[in-house]
Formats: C-alpha cells, sequence, structure tokens
C-alpha cells in the first residue's frame, strides 16, 4: 500500500508517468505511429469523443485540444486510422452533431487539415 501511495505521488509529475503536458508536445512528426504514440501519451486540456457506432464506415474518432480552440482529430475506419491537425472545434462539434460522420468528414474536413510529416 506504502509504495501504491509512493507511486501515485510520483504521477503527479506527468513525466513520472510517461506522459507529456500538451504544451510540451513537438508537432513535428516523422510517421503516423510516431504521431499516434506522442498523442496518445500526452494530457490535453480538451479530450473528446464520439460515439460512431451507427456509421457505416467510420469506427471511431476523437478530438485532442490543447487550447479548446484548435486540435487534433483522429477518425478510425475499417482500413486505417487518419490524424488530422489544427481542427478547429467548431468543425468537431459539427462532425459530433452531423447525421452522417461519413459525409461531413468527405464534405468539410477529408483535404483540409492534413497532418504533415517530416523526413
Amino acid at each position: 500500500m506504502r509504495n501504491y501511495i509512493f507511486y501515485l505521488l510520483l504521477c503527479v509529475s506527468l513525466t513520472a508517468c510517461g506522459q507529456t503536458d500538451c504544451n510540451k508536445l513537438n508537432a513535428n512528426f516523422s510517421s503516423y505511429s510516431e504521431a499516434m504514440k506522442k498523442i496518445n501519451s500526452t494530457i490535453f486540456t480538451l479530450t473528446d469523443n464520439v460515439n460512431t457506432s451507427n456509421s457505416s464506415w467510420v469506427r471511431g474518432a476523437s478530438y485532442y485540444s490543447c487550447d479548446k480552440n484548435f486540435g487534433y482529430f483522429i477518425i478510425k475506419t475499417d482500413k486505417r486510422n487518419y490524424i488530422y491537425k489544427d481542427l478547429p472545434i467548431n468543425i468537431w462539434i459539427s462532425f459530433k452533431n452531423a447525421s452522417s460522420f461519413g459525409s461531413y468528414y468527405d464534405r468539410k474536413i477529408k483535404n483540409r487539415y492534413q497532418l504533415y510529416l517530416t523526413n
């Protein structure tokens, strides 16, 4: 029990738990897998998900933001995950409320908020 309490106290320091403060997140990624790993190990001010179970091809969607204005949008499909950078919060909210996630994605997000990889 004493060791568990000590570990919890250490985790107050973000780096002790293997997590990064979102303001220290380096937004340059060399691969999608590196981007996913870093995004998933970062503590964001805003983290949000939407239930996409009624969609014919969108299997999941998440939004991560440091400033609650712009953020990372991750959409999961049967084929792969896609990451979009600097997606405005209003686009995320509209996506969550869309009658068709796939149609909204095609019209308002796809090819507009790309995550560019560094070499």
